[in-house]
């Protein structure tokens, strides 16, 4: 009877199963950053040796990223609830991060990384509007300063690339981030194109005051 019950669930509900587990597993563990580093190599080629990941956007910056949220991210991938095609191959991969363990370690070790760098931001034409956008729409949870919360796995914002925030922007209205969909969908969707731009923009400029580099 138990089989046929399983038979039946529905596939989602079983993946959703199957990342708590995984979760669970990985936060309970002890991370090794020394692994973690080690790890990381594999990860450079495309993310970058400091974590900055790509100006226009392509990439994302990861250093400095909250770790649960790096954890979540790794396990969504391996488990089919978030989709590209590159991240899915290296969080599946048995030479990359094969082990939970391994998932531990490499997000440990990016936690911590310095998140200062270049940075790719847009020619501010937009910035005071989406200024006002994140204060009224997003800063309750992802707080003042874009800092996000690693306990309740909110995403640090502040200072990632003004194209890679578009594009997720992006990707959840169209459906091609499904849990981002789930939760910000409607909140995406109600954004004008200049308001996306300007939102995006004040973001990759939070917290930060080093050289910038114009998003292209």
């Amino acid at each position: 009877m138990r089989w046929i019950l399983l038979l039946v669930l529905p596939v989602s509900a079983l993946a959703a199963g199957a990342t708590r587990q995984d979760l669970a597993k990985i936060l309970a563990s002890k991370p090794d950053e020394a692994r973690g580093e080690q790890l990381f190599e594999a990860c450079a080629a495309c993310h970058g040796a400091d974590g900055a990941g790509t100006t226009p956007g392509s990439v994302p910056r990861i250093a400095g990223q909250h770790y649960r949220v790096l954890v979540r991210q790794l396990v969504d991938f391996r488990r089919g609830r978030r989709w590209d095609m590159q991240m899915e191959d290296v969080a599946t991969s048995h030479e990359v991060i094969p082990e939970l363990q391994d998932v531990a370690d490499v997000a440990w070790y990016v936690s911590r990384m310095n998140r200062d760098g270049t940075r790719g931001i847009r020619d501010g034409a937009h910035v005071d509007r989406g200024a006002a956008i994140y204060a009224a729409d997003c800063r309750s949870c992802h707080g003042a300063a874009g800092e996000g919360d690693d306990r309740r796995e909110i995403p640090r914002l502040a200072g990632q690339h003004a194209g890679y925030l578009a594009r997720q922007i992006y990707d959840a209205v169209d459906g091609r981030r499904p849990q981002l969909a789930q939760s910000h969908r409607k909140r995406f969707a109600a954004l004008g194109f200049e308001e996306v731009l300007g939102l995006t923009d004040y973001l990759s400029r939070l917290g930060w005051q080093a050289d910038a580099t114009p998003a292209r």
